[in-house]
């Protein structure tokens, strides 16, 4: 099965930390990265006062659940990267979001896929589009080109 993720990071090495967090989630069992997008510097969303971010996306073929999937990227935000979530949507060394799981809907208490608010985010369907562009959101089922040209926000994402 194919998950897409979405990487970020605004705090230390910002593109060290995303290379670091493509490497650990290349590391788990049954699973292979075949797909990255280029890296883009966008602006902060939700808290404005905080440094810029580093985001990407990439493909994972994985053998995991979604659900194991999910805890796995968890284990790395928090045991390699010692991600502490103190602010909603504050400054992280490493953020990562579990956007696609093959064409599940997944809506539960711990996990909801396709990702809620992906489609409102520039900096998450830029990367995605780069590398998924004819790929079907499975809830609104548009493609993700169409979704980031309809996309009208002040987000700023620059490719770096």
């Amino acid at each position: 099965m194919d998950a897409y993720i979405a990487l970020g990071s605004n705090l230390g090495d910002r593109e060290l930390n995303l290379l670091r967090g493509v490497a650990e989630i290349g590391k788990l069992p049954t699973g292979r990265v075949t797909g990255l997008s280029p890296f883009y510097e966008t602006s902060p969303v939700g808290v404005a006062d905080q440094p810029l971010f580093i985001n990407a996306v990439l493909r994972l073929a994985t053998r995991l659940s979604p659900h194991d999937l999910l805890s796995r990227l968890r284990h790395i935000e928090n045991a390699i990267f010692a991600r502490k979530r103190t602010q909603r949507w504050g400054p992280r060394s490493i953020d990562l979001d579990l956007l696609l799981y093959g064409d599940m809907v997944i809506n539960e208490a711990d996990l909801i896929v396709p990702h809620p608010r992906m489609a409102e985010r520039r900096f998450v369907l830029q990367p995605l589009s780069d590398i998924a562009p004819d790929l079907a959101h499975p809830v609104l089922g548009r493609r993700i080109s169409e979704l980031l040209a309809a996309l009208r926000s002040d987000e700023t994402v620059a490719r770096i």
